[in-house]
């Protein structure tokens, strides 16, 4: 009996010291696992912070388009960033029919006057029909050919660029009537709410660096 006794005192202390143990424990290993998730954060923070908020490519061809339409040019940006996140989306083509980096319906960019036109705006134009300058023009469409090859097309930068800025001066942008012009672009509320976070932050930093440039 006395053997039992004594093995049962040690089985109930060994059992006391690992409770003790983890209660140690438990507190030490969160709080090195907080560290190194805030650490992380951090990390990642500071990436993003290092990189561009807009590739520098397409801002020549913003401030070009500004400068013709009279659309502020960080609320082009804010339109490229928002439809395809600076044409990274692959495809650059929407479930409705929207086409190329800043999400032309085909009968927004050939002209609603196509008689192939209703609905969402898809249409039935034919592909060559939508690039030709005439046919835009014939039916009051916003494509512009913006880089002179004889084609407005909706899968170009610059034409695409170009052409959101004839609509969005047309809707109201060029003077300063922002909110009415995203909305005209598309319309939902919180489509608004997201391009113009994004206008304002590209004209807080850009204008910033540009202060500072001797």
């Amino acid at each position: 009996m006395n053997k039992v006794y004594k093995k049962k005192k040690k089985t109930k202390q060994s059992f006391r010291r690992r409770i003790v143990l983890l209660v140690v424990l438990i507190p030490f290993t969160l709080f090195f696992a907080m560290i190194f998730y805030i650490g992380h954060l951090f990390s990642e923070n500071n990436q993003r912070i290092e990189q561009p908020l807009i590739p520098e490519e397409f801002i020549p061809i913003y401030k070009a388009a500004e400068e013709e339409f009279g659309v502020p040019w960080y609320l082009l940006a804010a339109h490229h960033r928002v439809e395809t996140i600076f044409s990274t989306m692959d495809p650059m083509l929407s479930p409705a029919g929207a086409e190329g980096p800043m999400q032309f319906m085909p009968c927004t960019f050939v002209g609603w006057a196509h008689p192939s036109c209703d609905g969402l705006g898809e249409g039935d134009i034919p592909e060559k029909d939508k690039v030709d300058p005439n046919i835009i023009k014939k039916y009051n469409g916003y494509g512009i050919d913006a880089n002179g090859d004889g084609k407005a097309d909706p899968w170009d930068i610059e034409d695409a660029i170009f052409s959101a800025a004839n609509f969005l001066a047309h809707s109201g942008a060029a003077k300063g009537e922002f909110e009415k012009a995203i909305f005209t672009y598309n319309h939902s509320d919180q489509y608004v709410e997201d391009v113009l976070y994004y206008m304002n932050l590209y004209e807080e930093k850009y204008k910033a660096e540009d202060n500072e440039q001797p």
